[in-house]
């Protein structure tokens, strides 16, 4: 396989940034003409029928009979709820905070593993979620103040709860499938389930504005496809850790295009949240590292003795 640039990569992950923090600003714009779940479906027709001509093209291997429910199962946290609770807290929520809650995953996948998959915790990991859960209280206070707060705009929080049961999920057949192909049967399986919001979608189409519309056909195209298309790419050539630091760039740019093609005011405490959560997450991140290299310095020893001097450089080679 040959290595790309590092100007070519750099472009790729720059694309990736955008697309997906465009997705608030889109979100946003659809929402004037469109319910949550309208706009959710329409965005997931755009991308199903975008994600066949890719198969087309490309080729993707055919699911095996015993992982379809599992499959269905990916696509109802990583598309149906994630999406509609998305869209249904950010009528209350302005574009740039819905950029900072949806990066709040991670803090969720913690709690995940310890009270559904029984995993040890440390406690840096908890003063981390506790951290980030500051953060996210800080982010909700700059956007509308506590006193007017709408139970309604904490969807997102379960937007995120979504996306991180749909990736505690993926662990588990990322490796039967290629990255395109589990993108495309989840788009696809996430579509029909949204066909529950298909009724009077088709006047809402013919009566919303040019603007809307042109906002969601680039919701559907860029976010919803390519973005997931192009992730795919880099997560082949660069390393996940290394790749998933450019994610954190995401609520700044949005906080950013908000701004400028929304007219938003980024109030400080937003900015100051936005950090707080942003930082949490890192750690969490730079936690699963600093255990990796003591683990593999601790298996150093036991390599030498067994494998002896290439056995090291294998293991060493596969970090």
């Amino acid at each position: 396989m040959n290595t790309p640039s590092p100007l070519k990569l750099t472009l790729v992950i720059a694309s990736v940034i955008l697309c997906w923090a465009y997705s608030p600003i889109g979100v946003h714009m659809g929402l004037l003409s469109y319910g949550p779940g309208q706009l959710a479906l329409l965005r997931f027709l755009i991308a199903s029928v975008f994600m066949a001509g890719v198969a087309l093209v490309m080729g993707i291997g055919r699911p095996r009979l015993w992982d379809l429910p599992w499959l269905l199962v990916l696509s109802f946290f990583g598309v149906f709820l994630h999406h509609t609770s998305l869209n249904y807290g950010q009528q209350f929520v302005t574009a740039g905070a819905s950029s900072v809650l949806a990066q709040s995953a991670p803090l969720f996948s913690v709690l995940i593993a310890f009270f559904c998959l029984k995993e040890r915790v440390s406690l840096w990991r908890w003063s981390c979620v506790l951290l980030g859960l500051l953060g996210v209280l800080v982010v909700i206070w700059g956007d509308h103040g506590v006193g007017n707060i709408d139970p309604r705009g904490l969807l997102l929080l379960l937007a995120a709860v979504s996306w991180s049961l749909y990736f505690a999920i993926q662990k588990h057949y990322a490796h039967r499938y290629s990255p395109l192909t589990m993108a495309c049967y989840m788009v696809w399986g996430g579509t029909l389930m949204l066909c529950v919001n298909l009724p009077g979608l088709s006047s809402a189409v013919v009566q919303a504005p040019l603007p809307e519309n042109l906002a969601v056909l680039v919701l559907g195209i860029f976010p919803s496809a390519l973005a997931y298309l192009a992730w795919g790419y880099v997560l082949k050539h660069v390393e996940v850790s290394r790749a998933s630091v450019a994610m954190y760039l995401i609520p700044p740019v949005a906080m950013m295009m908000a701004a400028t093609l929304l007219g938003e005011h980024i109030t400080l405490q937003v900015v100051l949240g936005g950090v707080i959560v942003l930082a949490s997450v890192a750690a969490i991140s730079l936690e699963g590292r600093w255990r990796s290299v003591a683990q593999a310095k601790r298996a150093q020893p036991v390599a030498v003795e067994v494998l002896g001097d290439e056995g090291v450089a294998e293991i060493q080679g596969g970090r």
